[in-house]
């Protein structure tokens, strides 16, 4: 099995939880070669995340991207986005050519069980295998010309690296991002979704599941879906009796202080089996986390009005971490 990470040095610890999580759920792989794209982590760090992987007898090759911008020859804003994002549109480039599938994992997620299942899906004839994300903006949809296709979370990703070279993807989501001035909201997600629209196998919710599953039910995800078929009620049942792959997506993550995520023991559960478990959290998150779990206590019985504001919010708060990644890198 191959699994690529893309991760800078502030990041690092969230990605060795990652990687403690997928070795430990699965010891029963022969192989598993670990493929960290870096984008900046310092040498201490590269040598701690060779050291976990050789604890599990597992592999680890880490490619340093000096420069993300010799890749593009446009222009790009990745907003609130850390721009090591985009450099999932290059693993064609950045892999060995004998690497014919491999698993895209963001940094913030764990792995609660085995892979064997998820790794070995047939694509059919597809590219990519990824998860619906129901609440996407009507708006985006348009934008993006996906009208009568349904719109997916990148956070997971299994790529059938084959056919990806065959009919460069890389190139088609790159130029796709180009002509839309390199200013798509979620940058290269929406890219691959505009462009790969008819190369994506939809794979079930429980390898990337996040916290949407508790906060809607199913039947408003399925009118949100509308005039789409969302997943079968079993599939999302089961994607939230035991989710195999946590997305800490959003703001309520395990390594912010105050946080009540729901999974957010199995995070501390990983980072405390690595050398990162003394990793100081976040701070100035409490008040925020009180706010949000008053919000959705209030907005539980109305979901639509909830769905609203969130999307009314998530502008707001990309802006915000775009002037706070402004801040760091002067």
């Amino acid at each position: 099995m191959n699994i690529i990470y893309t991760s800078n040095d502030k990041f690092v610890p969230q990605v060795g939880a990652g990687i403690c999580s997928v070795c430990e759920n699965n010891k029963d792989f022969v192989e598993i070669n670990f493929y960290i794209v870096s984008y900046g982590i310092k040498s201490k760090n590269k040598k701690e995340l060779e050291k976990l992987t050789k604890k599990y007898n597992r592999n680890i090759i880490i490619i340093e991207l000096n420069s993300l911008e010799k890749y593009f020859d446009f222009d790009f804003d990745t907003t609130g986005w850390n721009p090591i994002v985009l450099a999932r549109l290059l693993i064609d480039k950045l892999l060995p050519q004998e690497v014919d599938r491999v698993l895209y994992l963001d940094g913030d997620t764990i792995v609660r069980g085995n892979l064997k299942e998820f790794w070995n899906t047939d694509l059919v004839n597809k590219t990519i295998g990824m998860s619906i994300e129901p609440t996407i903006d009507k708006n985006r949809i348009k934008v993006l010309d996906m009208e009568g296709y349904p719109y997916c979370n990148a956070g997971v990703v299994l790529i059938n690296l084959k056919r990806w070279r065959k009919i460069k993807a890389g190139e088609i989501i790159i130029s796709y991002y180009k002509n839309h001035n390199g200013k798509l909201f979620a940058n290269d997600q929406d890219a691959i979704n505009g462009s790969m629209k008819e190369e994506i196998k939809i794979v079930s919710p429980k390898y990337n599941y996040y916290n949407i599953f508790d906060q809607y039910s199913y039947s408003f995800m399925c009118k949100l879906m509308k005039p789409l078929d969302y997943i079968s009620r079993d599939i999302y049942m089961e994607a939230r009796k035991n989710p195999v792959i946590i997305h800490y997506l959003g703001e309520e993550r395990p390594w912010r202080k105050g946080n009540t995520h729901k999974y957010r023991n199995d995070y501390h559960k990983y980072l405390d089996m690595t050398v990162w478990k003394d990793t100081e959290a976040e701070d100035g998150w409490q008040l925020y986390f009180i706010c949000w779990k008053i919000f959705n206590i209030v907005t539980k019985p109305l979901p639509k009005l909830r769905y609203n504001i969130i999307n009314s919010l998530i502008p707001k708060f990309m802006k915000y971490r775009a002037n706070k990644l402004k801040k760091e890198k002067k």
